[in-house]
């Protein structure tokens, strides 16, 4: 920001009221402490460009100076966009609220598309070495399917639709105590070639009512696992191997709590 910048700000602000401002130093003190963050892949879109994971960790610290519940998926799909758009990327959400697989197109400034789809999870005891996507999206058909050539044929369909929408799944991973404030977040990015495998599994192995079926990729024979959960009608996505994902980010928080007004 300019000189001129801060001198409009600074008079915006000696315009608020007492209580305005009260929240608003919140907001600073907030600021003034932001999290460590730690590149992961140098090499990795996100992790070039050290303005956008300065602009997530500062959300991040003004997120957790109000609340100790960990930053959600609504508020992380707004981050993300937010964080894009203040390093001149360019964000194109998804044209409707109910579209079933990617929520955002990022063009960085490369010219570079990305069709993302965002995730977040706050479990307790996320693991370090794998990730779990509890709904990928939704499959009505799983409950009604009885035939295992059937339900093999809907589910390559799917995730060939899957993966003519979907470049990557953007996860944010939020690490905690039972009710505690999250101590750290992860910025995790999955490929979805990791589903590729799917069109070479036999009807075997659809046989039960809910299969599990593993994906090969990158040379590891269980990269992840697909699994069809019957009494939810979803997708669900476990034991993805964080060897084949790429880690753009993780931010330590520094404060662990909301302080009190004084």
């Amino acid at each position: 920001m300019n000189g001129r910048g801060r001198e409009e700000l600074k008079g915006k602000i000696d315009a608020l009221s007492d209580t305005a401002i009260r929240f608003v130093t919140r907001m600073v003190d907030s600021l003034s402490s932001p999290p460590t963050s730690t590149i992961g892949d140098q090499n990795a879109w996100i992790a070039q460009t050290p303005q956008w994971i300065e602009y997530f960790g500062l959300a991040l610290s003004v997120h957790h100076g109000t609340t100790r519940d960990a930053l959600g998926l609504g508020g992380f799909e707004a981050v993300f966009c937010n964080a894009c758009e203040s390093v001149g990327w360019l964000v194109e959400p998804s044209g409707s609220a109910t579209q079933r697989f990617s929520d955002v197109t990022v063009t960085d400034n490369s010219g570079k598309a990305r069709r993302l789809s965002l995730k977040s999870t706050a479990a307790q005891n996320i693991s370090k070495k794998t990730a779990h996507i509890s709904k990928l999206t939704e499959a009505a058909w799983i409950q009604d399917t009885r035939s295992a050539r059937v339900r093999r044929n809907l589910t390559l369909e799917l995730f060939r639709d899957y993966r003519a929408a979907v470049d990557s799944i953007i996860m944010l991973r939020a690490f905690r105590k039972k009710d505690k404030v999250p101590e750290r977040y992860q910025l995790l990015e999955i490929p979805t070639e990791i589903f590729d495998s799917l069109q070479n599994t036999t009807v075997g192995e659809f046989s039960s009512d809910g299969p599990r079926v593993a994906c090969s990729y990158a040379e590891n024979e269980r990269a992840a696992q697909v699994s069809l959960d019957r009494s939810d009608a979803k997708i669900t996505i476990s034991s993805i191997s964080l060897d084949v994902c790429t880690v753009h980010a993780e931010w330590e928080l520094s404060q662990v709590s909301p302080q009190p007004f004084e």
